[in-house]
């Protein structure tokens, strides 16, 4: 039975260890054939994607060329940025896969914002990792250098730059989402997590910060009332106890049981807990509804049980 899915794309998707446009096109091009599949078997396909090694990048770029005559773009901007960049190389990575299956779809990107409150306490409490991994001794050179700045160790991959990443509380493109899919467009939206934005009676203003993909995309997939969530990531299955001797892969677990595990703090703050929190809402906000966490390589095995598949 064909589906609605919303499928969040995470940096190994988009990103390898080449940094150029051309090689993160090319690995696009992978992404997209691994997602093809679905929409030949009739489902109704919507994408959104991450941007954190790559608007640390840009940001570094800004900081290197900052002068008078050429200042340095804020945050918020520099997710626009990446936002529209990453869309336009998925799209023709997509519109290529497509053409390659023999298949004649529109793929269309939206740009769009996310409404964030300006008393989110992640303003305080920077969690996001962004740009490119350093060892201790780097990080803590950079720190010193920029007391701004926080840096942190993440995931036993290195240390990397945090910023704040408060939570979407509104997508006000939802609605030009649901109209393109309904015409079977395919959909490429809210990059990065969308771009954090404050809103009162005068006017609305971009702020400093990353939103997470993941929880932009539940909420992307509960306004557009989708059958399933697929958060991919670059490992086939959630795991505890992560990197050590007791690591065991998880296959189908209940809220409860994922909230135990968050409990025990088995999934950092920056990778695996906003996916996990993300899936748990998604379950939770209607009947009938899936969620799955897993690798680009498992998408075609889905419907056999394929990643961490979080129910009631």
């Amino acid at each position: 039975m064909a589906e609605r899915i919303v499928i969040a794309l995470g940096g190994n998707a988009i990103l390898t260890d080449d940094p150029t446009a051309q090689a993160q096109m090319k690995a696009l091009d992978a992404t997209c054939d691994y997602i093809v599949p679905l929409i030949a078997a009739g489902d109704e396909v919507i994408i959104t994607h991450g941007n954190g090694p790559q608007v640390g990048n840009l940001l570094l770029q800004q900081e290197a060329a900052n002068s008078e005559k050429n200042p340095a773009m804020p945050l918020d901007t520099c997710v626009a940025m990446t936002q529209g960049s990453i869309g336009y190389w998925t799209m023709l990575a997509m519109r290529g896969a497509l053409k390659r299956a023999g298949i004649k779809k529109l793929v269309q990107v939206l740009a769009m914002t996310a409404t964030v409150s300006p008393d989110d306490p992640a303003f305080k409490n920077p969690t996001k990792p962004i740009g490119p991994f350093y060892s201790e001794e780097q990080a803590r050179e950079l720190m010193a250098a920029n007391p701004n700045e926080t840096y942190i160790e993440d995931a036993g991959r290195g240390w990397r730059r945090v910023v704040p990443s408060p939570e979407p509380m509104e997508l006000p493109g939802c609605a030009g989402i649901n109209a393109l899919a309904d015409a079977g467009i395919v959909v490429i939206c809210t990059g990065g997590g969308g771009i954090p934005v404050l809103e009162d009676d005068k006017g609305v203003y971009g702020v400093e910060g990353v939103i997470d993909k993941d929880l932009t995309a539940e909420k992307i997939a509960e306004t557009v009332d989708a059958d399933h969530l697929v958060i991919c990531t670059g490992v086939d299955n959630v795991c505890v106890d992560f990197g050590k001797p007791t690591q065991r892969a998880l296959s189908t677990i209940s809220i409860a049981e994922a909230e135990q595990f968050i409990e025990e703090g088995q999934f950092p703050a920056g990778s695996m807990l906003p996916k996990v929190r993300g899936c748990m809402r998604f379950v939770q906000s209607g009947e009938g509804r899936r969620a799955t966490i897993t690798s680009l390589e498992c998408l075609a095995k889905l419907n056999e049980g394929a990643g961490t598949t979080i129910v009631r």
